[in-house]
């Protein structure tokens, strides 16, 4: 059972490739919630679609290879630029013109679609941004090879292109317990345990594989191109991405507005979606952007 139905879904194709996308409540803003990498699909902003169904629109869709899309075979159709050029095929087809663009752990499509399209995105928001200004807690601990069969099989030795084959289930408990870092998280871990196990390491690699351009030059460059209002939204407690990955990003876009939350980790929308709910709502409403 759903806390809010959909007005509309289906999918949208490009090059062959079907993407499934919902759209819930009407009126404006329309607000767009861009999926993550594939681990997890749309249903991770449950928390926040009910929310803001009733203020306005609100636009989800499964990236390629998770949810509902398909998942093509084919690593170029998994770039990144693919998902964001799937986000503007998914606004043309449900006639959203200028959307507010919220992302999760985003690395690069967020950037791409504000940079290149600021005519559709009137502000932008990064959620834990996933760009690689700032070293990952898994280079601090490590570092550890991808690519290389490893010895070891703890902590972030399990970021292994081989573990994931090997053992998949294993990976992703590891990794959504390092998502959520808050004491009493055990809904949020099994809820995110459960999309992740719905994908396969096969798939999530041909993702990985893909181009992402995500140096940091590439993200310094894009970050520095982003002209619309921009909210960063960093947990203290992030275990993901490290607590510093916000501040460097926000430092990187001009006039970014940064907000770290003490003691959050790195998926604070789903652990404390009450309070990332109403800084969206006010930061959209400082933009100018609600009615």
């Amino acid at each position: 059972m759903r806390a809010c139905q959909p007005t509309d879904d289906g999918y949208v194709e490009r090059d062959g490739v079907k993407i499934y996308f919902e759209v819930f409540g009407v009126g404006s803003p329309t607000i767009v919630f861009l999926p993550t990498w594939e681990i997890v699909h749309s249903r991770t902003w449950k928390c926040q679609v009910p929310y803001f169904a009733h203020h306005g629109q609100v636009v989800t869709f499964d990236r390629r290879g998770s949810g509902r899309s398909d998942r093509p075979r084919i690593r170029r159709d998994n770039d990144r630029r693919a998902t964001a050029n799937d986000a503007l095929a998914v606004l043309d087809h449900v006639g959203a013109a200028c959307v507010v663009l919220v992302s999760w752990c985003g690395a690069g499509d967020d950037l791409l679609l504000a940079v290149e399209h600021p005519d559709r995105v009137a502000a932008l928001v990064l959620i834990a941004p996933d760009l690689l200004l700032s070293d990952d807690p898994a280079a601090e601990e490590g570092p550890f090879s991808f690519e290389e069969e490893l010895d070891a099989s703890e902590g972030w030795a399990k970021w292994n292109r081989h573990y994931f084959l090997r053992d998949w289930p294993g990976f992703v408990e590891f990794f959504f317990a390092r998502t959520f870092t808050e004491r009493h998280s055990t809904k949020q871990i099994e809820d995110a345990i459960g999309w992740g196990l719905q994908t396969d390491a096969e798939t999530i690699l041909r993702g990985m594989d893909a181009e992402w351009a995500n140096d940091r030059d590439s993200a310094l460059r894009l970050c520095g191109q982003v002209s619309c209002p921009t909210l960063v939204i960093q947990g203290s407690a992030d275990a993901v991405v490290g607590p510093a990955r916000g501040a460097a990003v926000a430092a990187a876009i001009p006039d970014a507005h940064l907000i770290t939350l003490e003691g959050c980790g790195h998926a604070p929308h789903l652990r404390d979606p009450i309070q990332v709910n109403l800084l969206l709502r006010d930061f959209v409403v400082a933009a100018g952007l609600a009615h």
